[in-house]
């Protein structure tokens, strides 16, 4: 389309910011709303969404239809399947939502591999037209399985407060491995779920890796090229992102159930900040494969546990308004990400100091995690 690297960012960016904006309305939508009618609205949206970029000759259509792929495919649809895990699914929900992410982790790591070699078959066009086939191929017998409700009260296999009580009095710590078999008293809402720290970390931790793990898949042909490995090469590195992503997810998702949610935090965002600061010690061979399984297994760690953590701390009647305003935020992230590499290698004619002043974010929400305390009902801030 003879559209530069930093207009083809801006227009990412001012794109995502519009989609991420109705993620909290997408949100309230599925937790008063038939979940079967929501999803099948948002994945028929989706792939009209994708024909219509078939027709994209210019960065204004181009801008338009990025408006429609973040706001129905990886922010509302990606919403609302969440959701509905989390309230289908009670015992050992962690494991289940890891399951699910990882499925999910894999197809975005392996798409680009994929839509290259249609693309030079068919062309972007045609390309676009069968992505938007491949979503209703796929979405919609999906959605028949999904657990045909609208709004109600769920009782959750994970508490809210961390010291409730059970139903016999005794006291129960949310972090021992007893914590998938226990009964929350009182689901939050969004008013109380903001009013805590530990609603911030999260949203925080899942926005920033989302800001930079997007802004260096964005421009990973240019990352990678630069440090000496072909366009197949740099490509090829999303294979070990995806194979380290994909254990991770599972990993994590099969321990978030017996331990500190903190824990995982920070490892997901010391891990980030490990592959921006590495990017000028890359070269073809084993450096870009060890890059690869580490920034995999860095956005892995986050996703295997932020949907269940959400859950847990919060329980899941509210969910969809909860996780909608936390999806809002890295949603609006991930629009930076991009935009802000650019606009760094346009000044500094690399992308290695642009990704070690970014490394500074995830090293220092890591250090807010620590000295944050886990939500609790009867916090002056939550009860004021």
């Amino acid at each position: 389309m003879g559209i530069d690297r930093t207009a083809l960012s801006l227009s990412y960016l001012t794109a995502t910011l519009i989609g991420a904006a109705f993620q909290p309305l997408i949100g309230k939508a599925s937790d008063r709303w038939n979940a079967r009618v929501v999803m099948a609205v948002i994945a028929i949206g989706f792939a009209i969404v994708l024909v219509g970029l078939s027709f994209a000759h210019e960065l204004f259509g181009l801008t338009f239809g990025y408006i429609g792929v973040r706001m129905a495919g990886q922010g509302a649809l990606s919403l609302t399947v969440v959701t509905a895990v989390s309230r289908a699914i009670d015992h050992r929900r962690g494991l289940a939502l890891g399951i699910a992410s990882a499925i999910g982790s894999t197809g975005i790591s392996l798409a680009p591999v994929a839509l290259e070699r249609l693309i030079t078959a068919v062309g972007p066009a045609q390309t676009w037209r069968w992505e938007a086939l491949a979503v209703i191929v796929v979405a919609m017998p999906a959605i028949l399985f999904v657990r045909s409700t609208g709004r109600r009260e769920y009782t959750t296999g994970n508490s809210c407060d961390p010291d409730i009580e059970d139903d016999t009095g005794t006291s129960v710590d949310t972090d021992s491995a007893q914590v998938a078999d226990v009964r929350p008293l009182t689901d939050w809402t969004l008013s109380q779920a903001r009013r805590t720290g530990m609603f911030w970390v999260l949203a925080a931790a899942v926005a920033s890796s989302s800001m930079l793990s997007t802004g260096l898949a964005f421009h990973q042909i240019a990352v990678l090229g630069g440090q000496g490995l072909s366009p197949a090469e740099a490509a090829a590195n999303f294979i070990p992102q995806t194979i380290a992503a994909l254990l991770a997810t599972l990993l994590i998702g099969a321990l978030i159930d017996s331990m500190n949610p903190k824990i995982f935090i920070i490892f997901s965002m010391a891990t980030t900040s490990a592959a921006l600061l590495m990017l000028p010690l890359i070269s073809p061979g084993w450096t870009a494969i060890t890059y690869g399984l580490i920034l995999g297994a860095a956005g892995g760690c986050l996703r295997g546990m932020e949907g269940a953590t959400f859950a847990r701390y919060y329980g899941v009647t509210n969910i969809g308004a909860i996780r909608g305003l936390a999806t809002a935020i890295s949603l609006g992230a991930s629009a930076l990400g991009p935009y802000a590499m650019a606009l760094g290698t346009d000044l500094t004619g690399s992308f290695a100091l642009p990704a070690a002043l970014l490394a500074v974010i995830p090293i220092g929400i890591a250090t807010v995690t620590v000295f944050t305390s886990q939500p609790r009902h009867h916090d002056p801030l939550v009860t004021g």
